[in-house]
């Protein structure tokens, strides 16, 4: 028999109950991106909100040691990518769950845009000009101001819940 458990997963009587708590909210799955041809940078981010407005912003959670952190600041723009279930190969990788030989854009199709790069086979986007970042407990929070949003055909988007990634179906 093999075991479905993962067995790098801390006993659950010592596992953070905040974390535990955030766990049991569904969350988006997103793959954020930022920079140039010369230096890209992309994240799997869950902990998100949508702000509308004029303009719309976006709040996000981000690791303040990744590098998306500091991409995002550098060049002041940054696309957010809504991951359908169909994309849960690249928002594992972006996670770094995943390995990816070449980097975490390497065989992707991709097309550069003023806000970074944008992966073409995603169809749900916002384009986002960086507003501000601060660090808020043990993470960071990156804002953005929605300059442009993408809504094409989406059916079954991909949730992160308690650990790992599921679909509404």
């Amino acid at each position: 028999m093999i075991n479905t458990d993962n067995p790098f997963a801390d006993d659950p009587d010592s596992r953070n109950p905040l974390r535990r708590f955030r766990g049991r909210l569904s969350a988006p799955v997103t793959v954020f991106t930022t920079g140039g041809p010369e230096r890209r940078s992309g994240l799997t981010v869950s902990s998100l909100l949508v702000v509308e407005g004029e303009p719309g912003t976006i709040e996000a959670v981000v690791g303040p040691t990744t590098d998306l952190w500091e991409t995002v600041a550098e060049t002041g723009r940054f696309v957010v990518h809504v991951c359908g279930e169909q994309d849960r190969h690249l928002a594992e990788v972006f996670a770094g769950l995943r390995p990816s030989p070449g980097g975490t854009f390497a065989g992707l199709s991709v097309s550069q845009s003023e806000w970074g790069p944008v992966i073409d086979n995603v169809a749900v986007r916002a384009y986002c000009s960086f507003d501000s970042r601060r660090e808020v407990g043990n993470s960071g929070l990156v804002t953005g101001l929605i300059d442009q949003v993408d809504v094409g055909d989406f059916t079954n988007p991909l949730a992160y819940f308690r650990g790992s990634y599921r679909t509404l179906h």
